[in-house]
């Protein structure tokens, strides 16, 4: 099957399962595992931080930053689209006693830092205090141009504000924008940084940040359920994932720039993608049959209100083009 649904999808290669196979391995909780630890080191002198922390996942790995950070009773300012607010099951305010304080998403993903100015609340004692502001890059595939990352961590820093960065998809955006590590994560005190979606790793999270930030999230990974025993098995994969899957990306950007345009030639609306995501506006009302062909003749997505096909390791272009004429077969039988 050709599977678009999203890059979360992606299954280790053969070289990256061998790699799994031989990791060197001892108990994480204790400190012991040595792939965890080469990992840990190689991700936080990669991205210039202190420290760097494994997660099981993206959505632990944003809640202990988000606790490391803020107290019982703080708030955070993030975007409504943010993954953080919106699709991690409001665990900030769950589990974390902080609150959120959602603000409108520019058209291009951004925050405005008017509107962030705005949010920030007075030391009064009415108010939640306001200690951190959270960002998303790449954000529904969307890229944060570095000179906006520049202005609203500053100004951010300027209001007492710590910075935290959901990079789930960190490394399209630097792909795209042809930066190093160092400059995408520059003024965020925390970075946490996705193995398993287009890098092709099975699971893993790395959480960067000072000593500080990485020792306070240590604790909540604990109490989170995220201390892993011989996780050198799945840090084996990340290691290989950021040694061998980086550059690559580029191919799944091309591959999403041939997707759009073979459905715009199909009378479709796709605007041209920035990096593996192609948004496509599908009739509701042939959403449904539309998944059954597809799916029919080998190709899964995620077909409805707001259709969204995600390129990745698992796609070639000899792929797209299959697709491309699943779609097209069922738009002239349609029509």
């Amino acid at each position: 099957m050709i599977d678009l649904r999203s890059d979360t999808v992606t299954r280790p290669t053969p070289a990256m399962r061998r790699a799994m196979a031989d990791a060197d391995v001892g108990d994480d909780v204790y400190g012991d595992d040595p792939s965890v630890n080469r990992l840990q080191t190689h991700a936080a002198e990669r991205f210039g931080f202190e420290r760097a922390l494994f997660f099981p996942t993206g959505t632990q790995s944003n809640l202990a930053a988000l606790m490391a950070h803020c107290e019982r009773g703080d708030e955070y300012l993030v975007g409504q689209e943010a993954h953080t607010y919106k699709y991690e099951q409001g665990g900030a305010a769950v589990l974390g006693s902080i609150q959120p304080q959602p603000l409108e998403n520019e058209a291009d993903g951004s925050i405005a830092v008017a509107r962030i100015a705005a949010a920030i609340k007075p030391d009064d004692v009415h108010f939640a205090r306001s200690r951190l502001l959270a960002l998303e890059n790449t954000i529904g595939g969307r890229v944060l141009t570095r000179a906006y990352l520049d202005e609203a961590t500053a100004f951010a820093h300027s209001r007492g504000l710590s910075t935290h960065l959901d990079g789930a998809r960190l490394f399209n955006a630097i792909v795209k924008l042809k930066l190093d590590e160092r400059a995408a994560a520059a003024g965020f005190d925390s970075v946490s940084l996705c193995l398993s979606k287009g890098l092709g790793a099975p699971a893993g999270t790395l959480l960067l940040g000072s000593a500080q930030i990485i020792d306070k999230a240590r604790r909540w990974r604990k109490a989170l359920g995220g201390g892993l025993r011989q996780a050198g098995i799945l840090a084996a994969a990340g290691l290989y994932a950021l040694e061998n899957h980086v550059a690559r990306l580029s191919v799944d950007h091309a591959n999403a720039e041939r997707l759009a345009e073979g459905l715009r030639a199909l009378g479709l609306a796709a605007p041209p993608p920035q990096t593996n995501m192609v948004f496509v506006a599908i009739p509701q009302a042939r959403a449904a049959a539309l998944r059954a062909h597809l799916a029919a003749l080998g190709s899964l997505a995620s077909i409805g209100e707001k259709t969204r096909l995600v390129t990745h390791l698992d796609v070639s272009g000899a792929d797209i083009e299959t697709a491309l004429r699943a779609f097209g077969d069922y738009f002239r039988r349609a029509n």
